[in-house]
């Protein structure tokens, strides 16, 4: 029975890294069109489905002609004696292949600058918002409130954690953007909008992870700071933030790798426009709602963009959170 459970656990922690190998194959291999179409230069492009005309040599643009002059010749009208005449090959039919190496003159260009821009801009302002609040809450909650408001606070954070990404994006588009455009001016769906929105989302799961982190602090810890004549401020800032200092920057890792990736919430808010935002207040795009908002109209090449962009997304999350938790966690 011990060797059967230690298989289990070993399968259970395989199987981690099995579907990450899985994710990002799948991602690579239904991306790999578009990275042979446009390579590293897609990271830096920031037009997305519009035409360029291309550069064609000498011997190109004659066999272009070439193809153009046969497709225009009349065809004879002569009588058909034979119904054998009627049969054709294969090769006598016009392919789309054959349709496309009669347009070579131009292509379309995609590029992912744009989401990646507003994705790391939404999330950054998501998270100088939510970080301040978010630790106020978890202080407030394990080391000043009574356990008479401790305790239903503390649930009602849990609950707003567990609220769909969804209401939130409504809430956004019909009252919280409204009020931010009259605050700060600019448009009602825009860059500022979505990054505070994501904040409002985060701050709950935030909090909870980060006082649950706090609690674990020792009181013998807390006490004999106490006794020797510490306050309040330098009880927290001396002694249960370094203690707490793993699991606190975990739940703000966790909370940004969230941020990062979420899709519906910003989709609402954000503006869904393919520009950069000269302003916060104006509307942008991210890689998640460029995801959302094309893969159903979406085939061909263009769908294979979007996995290249998704295959971004993936990279960049993995790198953000990855080197995150080797800088601040080096160090137990």
């Amino acid at each position: 029975m011990e060797l059967f459970f230690r298989k289990i656990a070993q399968l259970s922690a395989s199987l981690v890294f099995v579907i990450l190998a899985a994710t990002t194959l799948v991602l690579y291999l239904s991306a790999k069109p578009a990275i042979e179409e446009f390579g590293v230069k897609f990271l830096f492009e920031s037009r997305w489905g519009e035409e360029e005309k291309l550069e064609l040599s000498p011997a190109q643009l004659a066999e272009l002609e070439s193809l153009k002059a046969d497709k225009e010749q009349p065809l004879e009208d002569d009588f058909i004696e034979d119904e054998e005449d009627f049969i054709f090959d294969d090769e006598d039919f016009i392919t789309d292949d054959d349709m496309d190496s009669e347009d070579k003159t131009s292509r379309e260009v995609y590029g992912a600058l744009v989401p990646i821009v507003g994705t790391v801009f939404s999330t950054l302002i998501a998270m100088l918002f939510s970080v301040p609040i978010a630790m106020g809450i978890a202080v407030f909650l394990s080391e000043i409130a009574p356990a008479a408001i401790a305790k239903p606070v503390g649930i009602a954070i849990e609950l707003l954690a567990s609220i769909p990404s969804i209401i939130y994006g409504m809430w956004g588009l019909f009252y919280f953007g409204p009020f931010i455009a009259a605050l700060f001016g600019g448009n009602t769906v825009s860059l500022l909008v979505a990054g505070l929105v994501l904040g409002i989302m985060v701050i709950p799961f935030m909090a909870a992870l980060s006082r649950d982190a706090i609690t674990t602090v020792p009181d013998m810890l807390k006490e004999s700071a106490y006794a020797m004549g510490a306050t309040k401020l330098e009880v927290i800032k001396d002694v249960v933030f370094p203690y707490a200092r793993s699991g606190i920057i975990g739940s703000i890792i966790l909370s940004f790798g969230r941020a990062l990736g979420e899709t519906m919430a910003v989709a609402f808010v954000i503006g869904g426009v393919y520009q950069f935002a000269k302003k916060v207040t104006d509307p942008t795009n991210s890689i998640p709602v460029v995801l959302a908002n094309s893969f159903a109209e979406s085939s061909g090449l263009s769908l294979s963009v979007l996995f290249y962009l998704a295959l971004i997304l993936f990279v960049l999350s993995f790198i953000v959170i990855a080197s995150a938790k080797f800088y601040f966690l080096r160090k137990k």
